[in-house]
């Protein structure tokens, strides 16, 4: 046999090597870039809080078994089934029709760079339940969330619908940051990160919260945590956390840090934000303590039988804006991530019908769109040919 010809034989094992090499150069650089997309995973999940920051939350009327718990309620509706049963799992998965929009959702940007804060009161809405409150001179950021997802992992998650109108650098200099609760579409740790790096505002949280934000690098003088009913002034800001029906976590446990909504007043204006919460006495509560107020953002998305007791309707949406004493209703939680099972447009179809049949006024802005509470512009429909 002549030296070709055993060249020509070890070919086809000679090509069979060369594949399996680089079959293995593939996996092992996808299951590198798999780890490299997880590395923040065990952060993500935050921490539990200890010493002295844990006797505070065990101290606190909402805590107890290890917990923490709502208020007792009787207009809370109780969920129709568990919320991860069989049947929602099917229709999780299968029944997708009209959950994402069918045309690109039209965003705003600012033409020029933002001055000083609005004298009176105005709210620039960024998707989902990211808000700008400006209130009588100060600038207050509601639940921040700038990443593609509302996940621990940037590979999985629900995705956003729609760019972010507008940079999270490129935001101006806030009074406060205020954050509702722990759940990964409301305290996003990336953005926290970016947060304590383009900006000096402190971050008031619920009872525990903290925690996570020690974790993620928020220095401790810029970490305020409030119970149900506490208040902290920044100046002429007061800033309140009140009660929501709703619960916590970030992993395989729950309810170990707090929930709630939040007061922002300034010297003669005020603002309400509900977070996440089902529909419960805690609104008429707040509206005779609080109110009234210049405007509320209310959540509205994501709602279902099975979690009834947890998100609201839009038609509960207008009860507990009525409940507090409220001018100008701005929806939020919702457009930008399929967090439900009901077709995209839905929460604001309804919303509107409901509004109208309660008189209750109304604005709808795009991603981004500033709203003057003052003079707010009707709602014009934008949603009806993107949905």
């Amino acid at each position: 046999m002549t030296k070709a010809e055993r060249m020509t034989m070890a070919r086809p094992g000679s090509t069979h090597r060369r594949g399996r090499l680089l079959a293995l150069t593939a996996l092992a650089a996808g299951l590198g870039a798999t780890a490299w997309a997880l590395r923040d995973l065990p952060a993500a999940f935050g921490r539990r809080p200890d010493g002295e920051r844990e006797e505070r939350v065990r101290n606190s009327p909402q805590y107890r078994d290890g917990v923490f718990h709502n208020a007792p309620s009787t207009l809370a509706r109780a969920a129709g089934a568990p919320g991860f049963d069989g049947a929602t799992a099917r229709r999780m998965l299968f029944e997708r029709e009209g959950r994402v929009p069918a045309h690109p959702v039209p965003t705003v940007r600012p033409a020029t760079p933002p001055g000083p804060a609005a004298e009176g009161v105005e709210v620039t809405w960024y998707g989902h339940a990211s808000a700008l409150v400006e209130i009588e001179g100060f600038r207050v950021l509601l639940d921040p969330i700038w990443s593609d997802r509302c996940s621990p992992a940037a590979l999985v998650g629900p995705k956003r619908l729609h760019p972010v109108p507008v940079e999270l650098e490129e935001l101006p200099q806030v009074d406060a940051v205020l954050i509702s609760h722990d759940h990964y579409d409301h305290l996003d740790m990336a953005t926290v990160k970016r947060l304590v790096r383009s900006q000096s505002a402190p971050f008031a949280v619920p009872l525990g919260i903290g925690a996570h934000l020690r974790r993620w690098g928020v220095p401790e003088h810029r970490i305020i945590e409030l119970d149900w009913d506490e208040t902290c002034n920044l100046g002429d800001l007061v800033l309140t956390l009140t009660a929501a029906h709703h619960f916590s976590g970030r992993g395989l446990t729950r309810n170990t840090t707090l929930w709630g909504s939040w007061v922002v007043a300034g010297p003669s204006r005020r603002v309400f934000y509900t977070g996440d919460s089902g529909y419960f006495e805690g609104y008429a509560r707040i509206g005779e303590q609080h109110g009234p107020f210049d405007a509320a953002l209310v959540q509205i998305g994501a709602y279902d039988a099975a979690w009834a007791d947890i998100h609201m309707t839009p038609e509960d949406a207008v009860l507990a804006h009525r409940d507090l004493s409220a001018g100008l209703l701005v929806p939020v939680h919702w457009c930008t991530f399929n967090l439900g099972l009901h077709p995209w447009a839905e929460p604001i179809e309804r919303l509107v019908k409901a509004a109208k049949e309660q008189a209750v006024p109304l604005a709808v802005p795009r991603p981004g769109e500033r709203v003057d509470v003052d003079n707010p512009p009707e709602p014009d429909g934008w949603w009806e040919t993107v949905g």
